[in-house]
């Protein structure tokens, strides 16, 4: 019989308002550590369900789009919602794989809390680490399961270490496992010095998910002793309510160091580390009594700022306040298409009528349906208030990062921002009657994903689908095979090449002068163009701060109007480099001087200038391309170890790191990104199928000259572009 257990002194969860017994986190891990397991069990200890669902079955409740099911991996996230000891949680289950991280951004733009999931064998993986810097930005407060204890070589210490070295939070480690790999079957809570042991699994189950309290083991007081004095020292130190009572005879009180370890949580300060084996159920509600106990509630965190007519706005968690609420995902299904909201204050009800606001434009929409989302099943609700996660039907014009708000109480809240894409394939149709609905087919899936970006190649007519990865773009078109029913052609991917300034120019000069009837265009410019140091190495390729422009221009001879209109020409010439018609990077313009006339002179015509100017100085500069670089890590078998070093070095690989890992080699290496294209079925037939590898963006690196300089995908039935051969 299952007993739910709540393990911490309720009187820290503070459930005194609706409000306070929110939970609103996301499940973050790297592939394989078993996030959708965690969250399968979640809903099973709840009795959301009463079915454990299993990934490798394809029956689990979030991973329920019939390619996540094929695939094995989370792709899209999803919302369910649950219930715990008298706390409504809303959980979104992220994808792992770094070709949809776009997905766990804009899930962690809305997001109160999170549970970052490590392997106990693997410890912190690539993008372990990736998910977690997204957080930190973010200001997302976590705490850690270190899941598959029951597996062989798992060990707590090697995992809990490895999050202290690569991730560098104070770990508070507040269990310690009672048996170990097969014969894990418990933990000892280091707060309340008690033992939790859940009954051995029946045969031919994952596990029963009985659970018994009792004293710690006689074996383990020891060693739960010491670990409870680390405990207690390591939050002394950063917790100065704790510190006093720490250096009192009796030391910290189970109550005192529960409410230091919420405060510490809370203010990310330090990450408590509880462990389990979500697979075999073992662990799962003290996790859930943690995330009561420590994550915030919406009344927790700060209120959300939003922009009105350029001043800030603060909308408090209120139910009372003015409605505004965030949309982070969109999604079409047959029987409509539903919009994901994020609730920061206010009531909305079905039927009403919201202002829908982007950087752009308002529109007025009205609320046809208001769902409580359990992934691709949804109750209807009459009202969702602030702090809620929901999806809606009726908006026809709001995507991903729109602002939805009272229509008398206008507010623009801040937009999840969208990495570039950095890999591209041509498609289309098989036949031509098929290409209106390609057209069509491509729109919803960039509305749906706006890290998916669709255009048209000026020269070739092309239609060009650019994404953040080979497995991206692989799942968008069998996407659009299997919704629409289209047969559609792809082209062999390309990557995103960029350009850069190796030797800038100074004092060169452009006359701008045009007159053919009425009035007339004049403007006078005089810029130096240089390289903008240690801007290539971002991860984002610099395509947010690669471009910076100066003006020294003294006694007015440009007027600061037209200074403004010759750095908005300078940003329209970054489009196209003069090596290969890449964008360009990574550069700072300096107006140094000019000069207008009286009557001739305008905005156009200085933002023209700009244009001319730069592409005419970046001719004169000594250029570069800059291609995407990642970081790989592969796991392989030590026999197969020189074959894919090999393979790595073939592939213009620089290894940076390796190591043994129960009885595997784990390489790190540095690789052009146009060299990993086919790489997972090199590496399976190298490793006899035992190899896998992961991949992390890590910026962009100058490319070998003999790398094509056309930034055009090939054709659909495989052939390359010719290089545009600029000088």
């Amino acid at each position: 019989m299952r007993t739910e257990l709540h393990l911490h002194d309720r009187r820290f969860s503070h459930p005194a308002a609706p409000l306070d017994t929110v939970r609103n986190l996301g499940i973050l891990a790297h592939v394989d550590a078993g996030k959708t397991t965690v969250t399968e069990r979640i809903l099973y200890v709840t009795g959301t369900t009463h079915k454990r669902g299993e990934v490798h079955d394809g029956t689990t409740v979030t991973d329920f789009d019939p390619q996540e099911r094929d695939r094995g991996i989370t792709i899209f996230a999803a919302a369910v919602s649950c219930d715990w000891d008298g706390h409504r949680v809303n959980l979104i289950d992220t994808p792992g794989h770094v070709d949809f991280s776009d997905e766990v951004v804009r899930s962690l733009r809305v997001l109160d809390g999170a549970v970052a999931v490590f392997d106990a064998v693997a410890g912190v993986e690539p993008q372990s680490e990736s998910v977690w810097r997204q957080a930190d930005r973010f200001g997302v407060p976590r705490i850690a399961f270190v899941n598959k204890l029951d597996r062989a070589g798992a060990d707590l210490d090697s995992a809990v270490a490895s999050i202290r070295e690569r991730l560098h939070p104070a770990p508070l480690v507040v269990q310690l496992p009672i048996g170990s790999e097969d014969g894990f079957r418990g933990v000892v809570d280091l707060v309340r010095m008690r033992a939790l042991v859940w009954a051995e699994e029946a045969e031919g189950a994952a596990g029963t998910g009985g659970v018994e309290e009792g004293p710690v083991p006689e074996g383990l007081s020891e060693e739960a002793g010491r670990r409870r004095r680390l405990l207690e020292e390591a939050v002394a130190e950063l917790h100065p309510g704790a510190l006093e009572e720490f250096c009192t005879p009796a030391g910290l009180s189970a109550r005192t160091l529960a409410g230091a370890l919420r405060d510490l949580t809370r203010t990310g300060d330090g990450v408590v580390v509880l462990c389990g084996s979500a697979y075999r159920n073992r662990g799962i509600e003290p996790l859930l009594d943690a995330v009561v106990a420590y994550l915030p509630s919406p009344s927790d965190v700060p209120a959300v700022r939003g922009t009105l007519d350029g001043g800030e706005q603060v909308r408090a968690a209120d139910p009372d306040a003015p409605f505004a609420a965030l949309a982070f995902k969109v999604h079409s299904t047959a029987t409509g298409r539903l919009t994901y909201l994020r609730l920061y204050s206010g009531t909305i009800r079905k039927g009403e009528v919201v202002a829908v606001r982007d950087a752009n434009a308002t529109r007025t929409e009205r609320i046809g349906r208001i769902l409580r989302v359990q992934a691709d099943r949804h109750a209807q609700l009459d009202r969702a208030v602030a702090g809620d996660i929901v999806a809606v039907v009726g908006l026809k014009s709001a995507r991903a990062g729109s602002t939805l708000c009272a229509p008398g109480a206008p507010l623009l809240l801040e937009a999840p921002v969208t990495a570039e894409p950095v890999v591209s394939v041509a498609v289309e149709a098989r036949t031509s009657t098929d290409t209106d609905r390609l057209v069509a087919a491509l729109a919803r899936l960039v509305e749906e994903d706006p890290s998916l970006v669709v255009r048209t190649d000026d020269e070739t007519g092309q239609t060009v689908l650019s994404g953040m990865g080979e497995l991206h773009l692989e799942v968008a078109v069998e996407k659009i095979r299997r919704a629409q029913g289209l047969d559609v052609r792809v082209g062999r991917p390309r990557v995103a090449y960029r350009e850069t300034v190796v030797r800038g120019v100074a004092g060169l000069v452009h006359r701008h002068v045009k007159q053919d009837g009425g009035a007339g265009q004049f403007a006078h410019v005089v810029l130096d163009v240089e390289p903008l140091e240690g801007d290539a190495d971002r991860e984002d390729g610099g395509s947010a701060t690669g471009f910076e422009f100066r003006s020294t221009v003294v006694g007015g001879r440009v007027p600061q109007e037209y200074v403004r209109a010759v750095e908005a020409g300078c940003r329209d010439a970054l489009g196209e480099g003069p090596l290969g018609g890449h964008p360009v990077t990574g550069l700072r313009v300096v107006l140094r001087d000019g000069a207008t006339h009286t009557k001739d002179s305008s905005e156009m015509a200085f933002r023209t200038a700009g244009r001319l100017a730069l592409r005419e100085a970046l001719r004169a500069c000594a250029m570069a391309v800059l291609e995407p670089v990642v970081e790989v890590t592969v796991t392989a078998p030590d026999e197969a170890v020189g074959g894919v070093l090999g393979d790595l070095a073939a592939r213009r690989g620089r290894v940076t790191g390796s190591a043994a890992r129960a009885g595997a080699a784990v390489v790190t290496a540095t690789v052009p990104l146009a060299e990993l294209f086919g790489y997972a079925t090199r590496l399976r037939s190298r490793t006899q199928g035992r190899g896998v590898f992961t991949t992390r963006p890590t910026g962009y690196a100058p490319a070998p000259t003999s790398v094509p300089g056309d930034r055009r995908p090939g054709s659909p039935d495989g052939s390359r572009s010719g290089a545009r051969g600029r000088a």
